[in-house]
């Protein structure tokens, strides 16, 4: 099949580029700021491309690449009758305690936001063709995150700062902060597993299960030296997540 494939440049998208051409797909590949292949001459959109910084407080910047042009992407995949998928976010749950998919939701950054109007878009313009979207939960892997820095997965940045400084700092409490983290294989797989699925819909995307920041720093065998969160964190910073896959697994 064809497919047109954004953020191929980024963590995941250098993945699912990979899978997908191992998978005998034809990809085209888009990166912002680049030209926009032709939407109309593929079988498939897959738009991961964003601005996945929960930490980026320009709003226009943020609504600008995640939610504007992903709903120009999306219309002219109405209009030429291609499937689509699209990447949303664990983010969108904020502070919540209830991990389902039509669970109320809390976006607490301009990132969280980008992510939930994109949803709500997608769900009042039904599209004839096939239109699924994953909420990734906490996602790592074995490389492509070096670019990330203070975003990268803590399974990325807690093992540099092991190699380089020989301990590894976390914040107070990391004992008490859980997370559903998935590796990005997961997520690839998913992806291409849902191509041959003639489903739409949105699920999440994770393991159901849950780790510490501490169990991932002492995983690594090096001191742990623990420091206070900074004050522009706390009010939007996710002490727990774990994805119900329920709805998700009733697919696959």
């Amino acid at each position: 099949m064809n497919v047109l494939l954004t953020g191929y440049k980024g963590f995941i998208g250098g993945h699912m580029l990979t899978a997908l051409a191992n998978a005998g797909h034809n990809v085209s590949t888009y990166e912002w700021g680049e030209t926009l292949p032709s939407v109309a001459d593929q079988d498939w959109v897959v738009h991961i491309g964003a601005i996945s910084s929960t930490t980026e407080r320009d709003v226009d910047k943020v609504l600008k690449q995640n939610f504007d042009f992903s709903r120009q992407l999306y219309d002219a995949s109405r209009t030429s009758g291609v499937n689509f998928q699209y990447s949303s976010s664990a983010s969108v749950y904020g502070l919540t305690s209830t991990f389902q998919e039509d669970a109320p939701v809390d976006p607490r950054t301009p990132y969280a936001w980008s992510k939930y109007l994109f949803e709500r878009y997608v769900r009042d313009n039904p599209s004839k063709s096939i239109v699924q979207g994953f909420r990734y939960f906490n996602v790592y892997g074995p490389e492509g995150e070096e670019h990330k820095g203070d975003q990268a997965s803590p399974f990325a940045k807690f093992k540099h700062q092991a190699e380089t400084q020989g301990k590894i700092k976390i914040f107070e409490n990391s004992e008490n902060y859980l997370r559903d983290f998935v590796h990005v294989s997961k997520i690839v797989d998913a992806h291409i597993d849902f191509m041959r699925k003639s489903v739409s819909g949105l699920w999440n995307l994770g393991t159901g299960e849950t780790m510490s920041f501490l169990q991932v720093a002492e995983s690594f065998g090096v001191p742990v030296e623990f420091v206070p969160m900074p004050d522009v964190l706390k009010t939007s910073y996710q002490t727990y997540t774990c994805a119900d896959m329920t709805k998700f697994n009733q697919v696959r």
